[in-house]
This record gives C-alpha cells, sequence and structure tokens, in this order.
C-alpha cells in the first residue's frame, strides 16, 4: 500500500512540474539547438500537406504546384518517408512548356525528388500542423530556367 502510495505522489509531481515548466515558457529546443517542438499535435503526428482547395493530405499521389493555372504538378508521387519534421518522395514535375502560350503548350515530365519541411501551426485548424516549404530536386533534365533545386514555400 506504501508503495502505491508514494507512486501515484510521484507521478503527480511530475505532472505538475511538466505543467509549470510549460506555463512557465521553459527554454525551447530551438534554443539549444534542436529542431522547434510543436505543440499542435500529439507526439508522433505528421503534418499534414494543405492543397490548393485547403485541403489536408497525406502521402498524396499528386499534387498541383501552381493553383492558378495548373501548369505545374507534382504526379506519380512515392513517399518514402512521411514523418514529424520532413517527408520524402520521388516522382515528376509536369510542367506545361506554354509555347507558343500555355493554352496551347505542351506538358513535359522531369523526375524530381520531392522534400517537404518546416512543420508550422496550420491557421484556422487547432492541433494540426502542416509542411510550409516544398523543394524539388530535379534528378535528369529540368525546365528551362529552373535550376536544379528549388524550394517554395507552401501555403496555408
Amino acid at each position: 500500500m506504501h508503495l502505491r502510495s508514494r507512486a501515484l505522489t510521484s507521478a503527480a509531481a511530475l505532472c505538475a512540474v511538466a505543467a509549470l515548466a510549460t506555463v512557465a515558457g521553459a527554454p525551447s529546443a530551438t534554443a539549444q539547438g534542436a529542431p522547434p517542438t510543436r505543440a499542435v499535435q500529439a507526439p508522433g503526428d505528421a503534418p499534414v500537406l494543405v492543397d490548393c482547395l485547403s485541403h489536408a493530405k497525406v502521402r498524396p499521389a499528386e499534387f498541383l504546384l501552381a493553383c492558378g493555372d495548373g501548369n505545374s504538378r507534382l504526379a506519380d508521387l512515392q513517399w518514402s518517408r512521411w514523418g514529424e519534421w520532413t517527408a520524402r518522395a520521388k516522382g515528376v514535375n509536369r510542367v506545361n512548356d506554354c509555347k507558343p502560350y500555355c493554352a496551347a503548350g505542351r506538358f513535359h515530365d522531369y523526375p524530381v525528388t520531392v522534400r517537404l519541411d518546416r512543420p508550422e501551426p496550420w491557421k484556422g485548424h487547432p492541433g494540426v500542423a502542416h509542411y510550409s516549404r516544398i523543394t524539388l530536386t530535379y534528378t535528369e533534365a529540368r525546365p528551362a530556367g529552373y535550376p536544379a533545386t528549388v524550394s517554395y514555400p507552401l501555403w496555408s
């Protein structure tokens, strides 16, 4: 009986210390050089990818990059990682060459690796984080004028 009472007291004390540290603003992991912590999701929950229509996606097979005109999208995505801090996939970037103009242009496929990172709280969706940056690395040919690696901020 005495051991059970001591265990309950210890557990209550640990919970109180954790609560006080949260309220008191204990130093974040960022100050120590680690990735920032997120209080928006349960530990182990991975962020989502927010599409053009503000829908949450997890490991989508396709993703529209050019929401306004649809002239660039990712397709055939094969995700090797979807984690708390980053996600990685291989696929193709289907890009319209817009020659002689976009409506008459042709789409071309460019193999890419995709990296999602920089998770942030998703505005208007308490408790949910989203990846806020996408990086494409062209593994073979790439569209004219594009660098081998390009990063874009993602909408929230």
